[in-house]
């Protein structure tokens, strides 16, 4: 019996029963077997259907999970040796100091900080205690607020009575001046600058930041009138935050009281989102001196080349605030970021605080939270200070009366409750490993089938392709050959004539053939296809071109023939 040749493999190969019999998708070889359709085959062929049905319906279920992006939430307490120490921003809650306004202040800031009319400057300077304005008095050309608050703001040298840190002194120059709305605040371990933060090895009291304060009641303005902006408490404003995020005391802050000692215990906490579409959180920082469009306060990412801080939500309160009062006054009031010229007074009072209040009441600046952020859970406690023994050494050491000291000064204690701190992270709740396990375990229940499975429905789908598709257009171009073959030789075989040698001499090759001329010039030589043709070159033994040659193209006969001799028809 004749073998096989390649063109029945490559047949037998695309046979969907040969492939149902090898192939590892259960039930396949019982619906293709050999023979006719029996009640069996059927059978089979309908369970391998609703097998195949039911893998599809819980894949898309699953696939369609996947497309929600389902999140969950992990609460997790985690041990340290060692804790970095938060930023500590402190601000009295009076702004301005009575002592140091001048009446330059009162003629330029008086109307828009303290509602002053100009006929009233001389009575408001009385109940400063200080002198009216002399006569011929000329206002400045000038004035700038952040110099205002510098001058007339409460100074750390002057509030600041005794500091530690984990039992070892501090001073001023320990804190960073920074300015809030509040006016000029001071913060400790803010890191700016590259400063190095400080970090503590043990949880309790004192092993962390132990401050007395000096309130300074004395330089209190006075309650002129009923005015929105009137302070009616007494003592400063703390605000525990990262380092990373600007202080927002005025919203955020809690207040410490005059005649308490405050033992304030943290925990540490850190937060990390997911990005969308998971979650919502953001990393991207935004510039405050990119000028948006109005409808979109926050505008778009910064492209500036120079270094911007990290993301965090009050930092993107305060850079959508300072764009729309930017946009709004032309000015940014003294508080917010960027490099807009400051407001004057009067373009605080006729613009920037309306404008500003008119953001936060429509809640314009919906920041999304920060993809990673630290924030700082605290537990506040308080006793009474001073003792009556400790009134009079107080007294006496900082050269106050007994009553002073009652009303003036506090003590303040922050440190870590334990060196743990809390780790609350968004996770992804169904991951592309968990699809993929899920579609792996229904395609091996249902039809029992493997990525190995798939590759094998990939290759005969190829092998398919290659003999149906691509073996049909070979055999085509095979058939138009062999036709257009045949009609050639049919059409030249009256004119083809019997030539049984080409004597070749020893500088020229004649070609002798019995054609007409016209046959001769042409381009192919026609030999008899019974005949041998031999080509004899001088005394040399003739070189056979073929026991049967039909047609010799002339390129071919050059590549035959040495290069030296000439051929001549």
């Amino acid at each position: 019996m004749k073998p096989p040749g390649p063109e029945e493999t490559r047949k037998s190969t695309s046979d969907i029963c040969v492939f149902a019999s090898s192939c590892t998708l259960h039930g396949l070889g019982h619906v293709f077997g050999p023979g006719g359709l029996t009640v069996r085959r059927a059978l089979w062929a309908v369970a391998v259907l609703l097998s195949v049905s039911a893998f599809l319906y819980q894949v898309a279920g699953r696939v369609r999970y996947y497309r929600e992006f389902h999140h969950q939430t992990a609460l997790e307490e985690r041990e340290s040796r060692q804790l970095t120490f938060p930023a500590v921003t402190l601000c009295n809650i009076n702004p301005l100091r009575r002592s140091h306004l001048t009446p330059n202040d009162l003629h330029w800031a008086g109307p828009a900080l303290l509602g002053l009319d100009p006929a009233e400057h001389t009575a408001f300077l009385r109940a400063l205690g200080q002198p009216p304005a002399p006569p011929g008095f000329m206002p400045s050309p000038t004035f700038d607020m952040a110099q205002l608050y510098t001058r007339a703001g409460h100074a750390l040298e002057d509030m600041l009575l005794d500091c530690s840190y984990r039992g070892q002194p501090c001073g001023p120059e320990n804190f960073t001046t920074i300015f809030t709305r509040m006016g000029q605040c001071y913060t400790f371990n803010s890191g700016i600058d590259g400063a190095e933060l400080l970090t503590t090895t043990k949880g309790g009291a004192g092993n962390g930041l132990e401050v007395m304060l000096d309130v300074q009641q004395e330089e209190y303005l006075p309650m002129w009138r009923d005015m929105e902006e009137n302070l009616f408490e007494v003592g400063i404003r703390v605000q525990i935050h990262s380092q990373e995020e600007p202080p927002l005391i005025d919203q955020l802050g809690f207040g410490v009281a005059p005649g308490y000692q405050t033992f304030v215990s943290c925990q540490q906490q850190q937060l990390r989102f997911l990005p969308p579409p998971w979650g919502d959180c953001s990393s991207v920082s935004l510039d405050p001196d990119f000028e948006p469009e109005p409808s979109d306060p926050l505008g778009h990412p910064s492209t500036s080349i120079r270094p911007s801080p990290p993301y965090t939500l009050t930092g993107c309160r305060l850079v959508c605030e300072t764009r729309y009062v930017a946009r709004k006054c032309g000015c940014r009031m003294m508080h917010m970021p960027g490099g807009a010229p400051v407001c004057s007074p009067q373009q605080h009072k006729n613009c920037a605080s309306t404008a500003l209040g008119a953001v936060q009441r429509k809640d314009v600046c919906a920041c999304p939270n920060p993809c990673a952020s630290t924030r700082y859970a605290k537990e506040l406690s308080m006793v009474r200070i001073p003792s009556r023994a400790a009134s009079r050494y107080l007294a006496r050491k900082f050269n106050r009366s007994e009553a002073y000291i009652e009303e003036n000064v506090l003590v303040l204690d922050i440190f870590f409750e334990a060196l743990n701190y809390e780790t609350v992270e968004q996770k992804k709740a169904y991951e592309m490993s968990a699809l993929l396990g899920d579609i792996g375990g229904q395609m091996g229940l249902f039809i029992g089938a493997s990525l190995l499975t798939i590759l094998e429905i990939l290759d005969y789908l190829c092998e398919v392709f290659r003999d149906r598709v691509l073996g049909y257009f070979w055999n085509r171009r095979r058939s138009q050959r062999h036709s257009n073959t045949n009609l050639l030789q049919e059409g030249m075989g009256s004119h083809a004539t019997q030539v049984p040698h080409l004597s070749l001499g020893p500088s020229t090759v004649v070609c002798s053939t019995g054609l007409p001329p016209h046959h001769v010039l042409s381009p192919r030589v026609f030999l008899p296809p019974t005949a041998p043709a031999t080509l004899s070159l001088g005394s040399r033994p003739a070189m056979s071109l073929g026991p049967r040659l039909d047609i010799l193209d002339m390129p071919s006969l050059h590549r035959a023939l040495p290069s030296s001799p000439q051929i001549k028809f």
